[in-house]
């Protein structure tokens, strides 16, 4: 009798998954939609899409193509691995399609940050936080207090086993904090790092607030780091110094086209913290592997920086001089972002019904543009899984980046010479 109970158990827990998964299938089963999956209700494929990464995307082309639909980050979603649809999407942002970030990342990140919104709002947020990251602003105190805090920050790893990878996390995220707070940073850093952790696990999870998942307890960590830069403004604005750190500027601008209120500019700041930690720091640790790897381009790196230490004393900072001499420097993070590929895309949503490559996308579906492939094409880069900075330092090397679009491959030239 048990065993019947089991077996009659097992095949209704059958019957019924295949019921949801028929039912999410023929729910968004669209005239003019692309081929494709949509997974279980609600949840979709986010959990292979997680899991599996590229390789989730290379399965659904073999059996799609390289343009399909599927159900990602609680949203359905349109995946484009077409190059040259990919560059007519994002050329044509605004003619019915805007950032289409996953909702758990809008929430946790602030409904101000500068992701989420369009138009005018945008045009004042980018406007202030061009002004924070202007040339005089870089050469007078960015870059000398990133040369400051790498100083300390590797002091201390002489004749240590470390962890790369950790170091590299702590790295980008205190250095991120020295920029934007300065004096202030040591007073929240052990704090915030907690925090932090849980907030970027939040922004990639489906929008469920349900104790115990990523997504509530990246809300959670969201409200507690908004409290420690409320407490952090209210006494930069009650004191009579003068700080001259990204804070200190967004506080301070006079312009009143892109003067921000207290809730931007925290929106902002954590807005920073998030994009510049996973892009920086598995850059930072690939960078290192890399070199490791091959001992030729780390002897030229190093050749490179010797020759500008050569000229100074022991305690002098880098220059912007020094860092726009630094050509092996630029290739080798060139070639590190190109072959770690740390992005694998973006997210744009429709505003309206539209039609692309044939088919017809509804109003309100998100579009992921999928360009990691683009780094390993044979075409653009001769044997592209090789680790080779120099490819970068040829000024007339034929990149036939048909991706990007005549303009870019002016301002990529330009960047080389």
């Amino acid at each position: 009798m048990a065993v019947f109970v089991m077996v009659f158990f097992v095949i209704l827990v059958l019957c019924i998954c295949t019921a949801l998964l028929r039912w999410n299938e023929v729910r968004y089963r669209k005239k003019g939609l692309p081929p494709g999956t949509m997974g279980w209700p609600l949840f979709g494929e986010t959990t292979d899409f997680l899991k599996e990464g590229p390789n989730f995307m290379k399965n659904q082309r073999a059996r799609y193509g390289s343009f399909f639909k599927s159900h990602i980050l609680g949203c359905p979603t349109i995946v484009s691995m077409d190059p040259e649809l990919n560059r007519y999407i994002l050329l044509n942002e605004g003619k019915g399609l805007v950032p289409g970030y996953p909702q758990s990342m809008l929430d946790i990140l602030g409904k101000s940050n500068i992701a989420a919104v369009h138009g005018s709002a945008h045009k004042k947020i980018r406007g202030a936080l061009l002004n924070i990251i202007s040339p005089t602003m870089i050469k007078d105190h960015l870059l000398l207090r990133i040369d400051a805090f790498m100083k300390s920050h590797l002091s201390n790893w002489d004749g240590k086993i470390i962890d790369i990878q950790e170091k590299t996390k702590e790295m980008a995220l205190l250095s991120s904090l020295m920029q934007i707070a300065s004096v202030d940073a040591d007073l929240i850093r052990e704090a915030f790092k907690p925090e932090f952790q849980k907030l970027v696990l939040g922004t990639i999870s489906l929008p469920i607030s349900i104790p115990g998942t990523n997504y509530h307890s990246g809300l959670q960590a969201r409200k507690n780091i908004v409290k420690l830069w409320r407490e952090i403004l209210q006494r930069r604005r009650a004191s009579p110094n003068t700080y001259h750190d990204m804070l200190g500027f967004l506080i301070k601008s006079e312009d009143p086209k892109y003067k921000l209120n207290d809730e931007e500019i925290i929106d902002q700041i954590i807005t920073i913290l998030y994009s510049g930690f996973e892009t920086v720091s598995t850059t930072s640790m690939m960078a290192v592997k890399y070199l490791h790897d091959h001992p030729r381009a780390l002897q030229e790196l190093r050749e490179e920086h010797l020759a500008i230490r050569k000229e100074k004393e022991l305690e002098d900072p880098i220059t912007w001089n020094d860092y726009k001499s630094m050509r092996f420097t630029r290739a080798v993070i060139f070639e590190t972002s190109r072959l770690a590929t740390v992005v694998n895309g973006v997210l744009r949503k429709t505003t309206q019904e539209m039609e692309l490559n044939g088919y017809v996308i509804p109003k309100g579906w998100k579009i992921y543009v999928y360009t990691r492939e683009i780094n390993y094409d044979p075409i653009l880069y001769p044997e592209p899984f090789t680790f080779n900075p120099w490819r970068w330092m040829v000024s007339d090397h034929k990149f036939k980046l048909s991706f990007y679009g005549s303009s870019s491959k002016k301002k990529l030239k330009k960047t080389l010479d």
